[in-house]
């Protein structure tokens, strides 16, 4: 069986898995802009104060940073920092041929906590409760690409 085909229910795992973790990449995006147009402000710079058919009175205080639009920015970039690892070694980690049981609990426990992290870093938690769902996250991509490592070596 092709590992990188519908057929192996392991890959399904990652594609689903991937696919979530891609829109909530995306959608994070998306919403740092609503916000942003919401508040009329929290722009990041200069050259958005031009006028235009969104912005058409710019104002020098929209440039101020802005703990609401900041926020979602801040939970835009922590996503990019963590999600394309995980993309990146799940699709190796498939490649591998991992037991279906540990593959799952890899990649949907990697969804769950990116999805705590995000709940908690919105609801304002302390950085205590986030860093415990980075850590999560971050320790189940490491032992995935260990586990590449070890499948190559061996």
């Amino acid at each position: 069986m092709n590992a990188l085909t519908m057929e192996n229910p392991i890959f399904v795992t990652y594609a689903v898995t991937a696919a979530l973790m891609i829109l909530k990449l995306m959608g994070q995006g998306w919403m740092t802009v609503y916000r942003m147009l919401k508040i009329d402000g929290g722009l990041a710079s200069p050259e958005d104060l031009r006028p235009g058919l969104i912005n058409r009175n710019p104002d020098p205080s929209q440039l101020e940073v802005n703990d609401y639009v900041d926020r979602s920015r801040r939970m835009h970039r922590n996503d990019l920092e963590n999600i394309p690892a995980f993309l990146a070694c799940g699709l190796l980690f498939v490649v591998t041929g991992p037991g279906f049981l540990l593959a799952n609990i890899l990649m949907w426990g990697f969804v769950g906590a990116r999805l705590l992290h995000a709940v908690a870093y919105a609801s304002k938690q302390s950085h205590e409760v986030r860093a415990t769902f980075y850590t999560i996250g971050s320790v189940i991509v490491i032992v995935m690409a260990i586990y590449v490592l070890v499948s190559a070596a061996f």
